[in-house]
């Protein structure tokens, strides 16, 4: 595995050679820092987001200071693609123009960039609040960003928006995202409801259904869909995941994860499953669209680049050989730790090195401690909610990280609840930050650590409650009493008590006067000694500091002191811290008074109730009587201002209502003048509107009689043509006469012409017959 610090560099390559995947398939781990003129150490820039391109070779991702970086695996090269200034809150490539990349800033801008040019394309502002996801259509033409209270559609071909979803500022918007391969958008809100709308007239086209009521509220905080859109899965702050067919609208199964999960945080589907079992926190992950690389963005703010083939060779290994148990019967001995440890050989490393190795050092604490990792108990603790005595610890200590905030509050709330001592102490948080700091990752580990320091290395503490433990303080007293005579001296001679330069110490754990490696190398020694070592440490670092206290006459100098670091070698306070433990006299030793180390008991944890429980509960009482009073107090308080404001806002409308008036009035006047000059001008219009109609019918007049005259040499011109015609019609009949007469004739004179002849042509014939018969 490499690491690649990219140290605000504009580009640059991601390896000088391919490197091979590790075991759990991490490949590349990008982070980025800054160096500081005040540190020798330099400042870690957080990365937020990232997002896969279509091919799958290369990625965008934003950091805390919205420096845009563009990561090609494929090309082996990186390069800073814009400085925004402004942190993002989402990252979605664009599926038409594979060179152009959507970013959501904290500013609540949509902004478009193209990753090869490095400019801007387009700047979309619409959101009142900040975008947490961006969904993009199957077509690249449309995207779909979701804030708190709205999801609205962009137009991708103008970078215009076309639609807003609204209806639910009341309710909130966990999710929005696109269904592949279909116009449906899928919404989740913050009620756990689920609803599906078309994109085109954004009409909801159906709901599914939620878990039977007696079921734990799920609350819902991401969604997964398939790559063919036939699945949705949900998950939230709960350890089970619902699996709906969106091809019938129902829920197919319920998956329930193991039982140390508590919150699903993100859910994608990808082509084969895999486990890359690691003891990191991922933020957030995207998936490159070919399957093969991983992008996660840690915890810690670095972006690790895993191989998803090595992954998966993980899986396809041949199960090992199957043997038989060997079973153990020889007894442990007290040398042995829990994991295969042996105490004896920590010990010796120790000695030689004054300190554990960093690496293992957790795992070491662990093992000494013997924690149980008790995970139902502490989840009974947690679920408890947050402690009243611990509801606004972020007004006491206001702690930049909010991560590290919640993780103290939840620390502090579990041992509250653990003991109802600890919501009275008012130094516990001061104790337990750096180990919250130290554990932030693993909370169970945390509370488990500070319980056992609480129970072995805080015996007695809490006997003389509210006040410091006195036969605590007593013991370092007579131990540097009997081992520096002349610091105890001067203590007494100034009036400077166990309760100021011993207390603040313990109270911190020595945390305010030792630096982190100090801090962590005095506890390596603490965990693996006596109980009693704590305070010989506090010994120790005491005659460590002799001449410097002895210098200090002044009260304000010793408190200053005492709760502010100072120049003494840690080495030499823990060899010190040594001497002390084993040259200390048995009756004054406070071995004698203190317990040998207890671990917490497995299962359950044990009662913790060694302290005044009276006077805790008389506290709890009056401090939830102040409560109470407080709460009465700003009630009335919100009251007197709310009369106030009510009074206030009915001088302000009576005031308005009075000008108003005025206003009124004048206006009237000026209405009642202007309705008189229009009515001026209405009468001059009237009497010229009287006019032209008096003209107008002057002329359609003259119009009637000229179209009348027009109508009747029109009819005469008729009849005159009429005339024509018949006459034409007559002289054509007697023409038509004439011809018929002169053709009836002509046929008479041929027909007596035949008649002639005929007669003619009889007698001839008769006179032959007469001849004839005479013969």
């Amino acid at each position: 595995m490499d690491i690649l610090d990219v140290q605000s560099k504009e580009s640059g390559k991601l390896w000088q050679r391919k490197p091979s995947p590790s075991e759990n398939g991490l490949l590349l781990s990008i982070c980025h820092t800054t160096s500081n003129a005040f540190s020798l150490q330099g400042r870690n820039i957080r990365f937020l987001h990232a997002a896969f391109n279509t091919l799958g070779e290369a990625f965008v991702a934003g950091d805390h200071q919205g420096n845009l970086y563009l990561f090609d695996l494929g090309k082996n090269k990186y390069s800073l693609v814009q400085k925004t200034g402004t942190p993002s809150t989402a990252i979605a490539f664009s599926l038409r123009r594979k060179n152009e990349v959507l970013v959501a800033l904290a500013d609540y801008s949509l902004r478009c960039y193209d990753v090869e040019s490095c400019e801007l394309v387009s700047w979309m502002k619409g959101h009142e609040s900040a975008v947490h996801c961006i969904s993009v259509h199957a077509s690249g033409r449309y995207a779909l960003t979701s804030s708190n209270t709205v999801i609205q559609l962009w137009d991708l071909d103008t970078f215009t928006r076309k639609r807003t979803l609204n209806g639910a500022q009341t309710v909130g918007i966990q999710q929005g995202l696109f269904l592949p391969l279909s116009n449906t958008i899928v919404t989740c809100f913050k009620d756990d409801s689920i609803f599906a709308w078309d994109s085109e007239s954004l009409q909801c086209k159906y709901q599914l259904p939620v878990p039977p009521e007696d079921a734990k509220t799920p609350h819902y905080r991401t969604l997964a869909v398939p790559r063919d859109g036939r699945l949705l899965v949900a998950g939230g702050r709960s350890r089970f995941l619902h699996v709906w067919s969106l091809e019938n609208k129902r829920l197919l199964h319920i998956i329930q994860l193991p039982a140390k999960v508590r919150v699903v945080k993100q859910a994608e589907f990808i082509s084969s499953s895999f486990d890359g079992g690691s003891s990191q926190m991922i933020n957030r992950f995207v998936f490159s669209p070919s399957g093969r690389y991983i992008a996660a963005v840690m915890d810690s703010g670095a972006i690790n680049i895993y191989s998803v083939p090595a992954l998966n060779q993980q899986l396809t290994k041949p199960p090992p050989p199957t043997v038989k148990e060997v079973v153990d019967l020889r007894p442990a001995s007290q040398s042995e730790l829990p994991e295969g440890l042996n105490r004896n050989r920590l010990l010796s490393i120790l000695k030689g090195y004054g300190e554990y190795p960093a690496k293992y050092r957790m795992f070491i604490w662990r093992s000494l401690l013997k924690l149980p990792e008790n995970h139902s108990a502490y989840s009974s603790l947690v679920d408890k909610g947050v402690h009243s005595a611990h509801a606004r610890i972020h007004e006491e200590y206001p702690i930049k990280s909010r991560k590290l905030l919640r993780v103290l509050q939840r620390t502090l709330s579990a041992l509250a609840h653990w003991s109802g001592i600890f919501g009275e102490v008012d130094y516990l948080p001061m104790m337990v930050f750096p180990f919250v700091k130290l554990f932030q990752n693993n909370q169970l580990i945390c509370f488990e650590m500070v319980s056992c320091v609480l129970i072995n290395w805080c015996q007695h503490w809490f006997e003389y409650f509210p006040n410091p433990p006195v036969n605590v303080l007593g013991m370092v007293e007579n131990t540097l009493s009997h081992h520096d005579k002349t610091l105890m001296n001067h203590f007494i001679k100034h009036k400077v008590t166990t309760q100021l330069y011993a207390w603040p110490l313990l109270q911190s754990l020595l945390s305010e006067v030792l630096t982190k490696e100090e801090w962590l190398r005095v506890w390596d020694n603490a965990f693996s000694c006596h109980p009693s070592y704590l305070l010989m440490v506090v010994v120790a670092y005491i005659m460590a500091s002799r001449k410097a206290l002895l210098q200090c006459t002044e009260k304000q100098d010793f408190e200053y002191f005492f709760h502010n670091r100072n120049a003494v070698d840690v080495g030499m306070v823990v060899r010190e811290a040594y001497r002390l433990q084993d040259t200390t006299p048995a009756d004054i030793h406070p071995k004698r008074m203190l317990d040998a180390f207890v671990p917490l008991t497995k299962g359950q944890y044990p009662v913790f109730n060694k302290y005044p429980k009276f006077v805790v509960d008389y506290q709890v009482q009056e401090k939830e009587r102040i409560r109470q009073d407080e709460l009465e107090y700003l009630r009335q308080r919100q009251l007197a201002r709310e009369l106030k404001a009510q009074g206030d806002q009915r001088k302000l409308e009576e005031e308005a209502f009075y000008r108003q008036q005025d206003l009124v009035m004048s206006a009237e006047e000026q209405r009642r003048k202007m309705i008189a000059e229009e009515e001026r001008k209405l009468t001059d219009q009237r009497v010229r509107l009287q006019a032209m109609k008096r003209e107008v019918h002057l002329r359609e007049l003259q119009l009637l009689d000229a179209a009348r005259r027009r109508h009747l040499h029109h009819q005469q011109v008729q009849r005159e043509a009429e005339l024509r015609r018949l006459d034409d019609e007559i002289e054509r009949k007697a023409l038509l006469r004439e011809q018929e007469t002169q053709a009836a004739v002509e046929d008479a004179e041929i027909k007596a012409l035949e008649l002639q002849a005929q007669k003619e042509m009889l007698q001839q014939v008769m006179n032959e017959y007469t001849l004839r018969y005479c013969l």
